[in-house]
């Protein structure tokens, strides 16, 4: 799933190629992807992209201020660009493509959607807000704005689990089920530690951790292309999706804990103290 330093490297690369371009055509080949009417999906035609900008995992293609396209990739959403885009015809429901961008140079891009689950969302809105999970966005963790004493105050009181926490959009915006393994790794923390029982010098870990890896993730995606951004992030990984493997910080075997959907890694050594924990459909821990 596309995170935040991914949406930000295609909202970076976006600024640079398609901001100042107009649209002649958007064409919509899977709609259930299109979650609005109101504008309709043709009063993109003949709009400029003023602006790019990302709202969480978002994409916003601003075309003045009362016209903007927004998209969220979603599980398995990608965005290809064209310097020169295809002719061919679309047919619904015989491609992974569930939108086509046309501009006035020639160029464009596809959004695109791999598997049977369709969850990518495309909105033609007249003020982001409007889109119900942007909305509902908790603080960027790399705004400047945001401080250490704001993320305690986020974690007070909440019993739940520290990984589930850094992955509700509602409480932190940006950070998915790959940046949450990361960060719960640099900060030596289990993912199942409770958010209200973390005492100051965990949550300074822990904060640190965020950013640190967040901007080091958005500095690596920095000047990317979007077809080199996926293999960017994963080469950047240091214990998720790398089961199995020698963790680079201890050299003990990188674990995994799988659910009906996904799956979170973790090292035993760096993070649990040594215990193994158990896969969540034996709901218990490994002694």
């Amino acid at each position: 799933m596309p995170e935040m330093p991914e949406v930000e490297g295609l909202v970076a690369f976006l600024g640079e190629r398609a901001v100042g371009r107009t649209i002649t055509r958007a064409s919509v080949s899977a709609i259930a992807a299109l979650k609005t009417y109101d504008p309709p999906i043709t009063a993109l035609h003949g709009a400029e992209i003023t602006a790019a900008a990302r709202l969480g995992k978002f994409v916003v293609l601003s075309c003045g201020a009362e016209l903007h396209l927004v998209f969220h990739l979603a599980k398995a959403g990608w965005l290809r660009w064209y310097e020169t885009l295809p002719t061919t015809l679309i047919k619904p429901g015989k491609t992974p493509i569930a939108l086509r961008v046309a501009l006035d140079d020639g160029s464009g891009f596809d959004l695109t959607e791999a598997g049977t689950k369709k969850s990518l969302a495309v909105y033609v809105v007249r003020d982001p807000q409007e889109v119900p999970g942007i909305a509902r966005l908790g603080p960027d963790p790399l705004d400047p704005a945001f401080t250490r004493a704001d993320f305690a105050g986020l974690l007070e009181g909440r019993r739940m689990q520290i990984k589930g926490l850094l992955r509700d959009q509602g409480v932190i915006a940006g950070i998915g089920n790959a940046y949450s393994d990361e960060i719960l790794h640099a900060a030596r923390m289990s993912p199942y530690a409770i958010a209200a029982t973390l005492d100051d010098a965990e949550v300074d870990r822990l904060f640190a951790a965020m950013q640190e890896t967040l901007r080091e993730a958005v500095a690596a995606a920095s000047g990317k292309p979007p077809a080199d951004l996926k293999d960017a992030k994963r080469r950047g990984m240091q214990v998720h999706a790398r089961r199995g493997e020698a963790c680079p910080v201890c050299g003990d075997t990188v674990r995994s804990v799988f659910f009906a959907d996904r799956s979170l890694e973790y090292c035993p050594t760096c993070q649990t103290g040594g215990k193994v924990l158990a896969d969540r459909r034996f709901s218990r821990l490994l002694k």
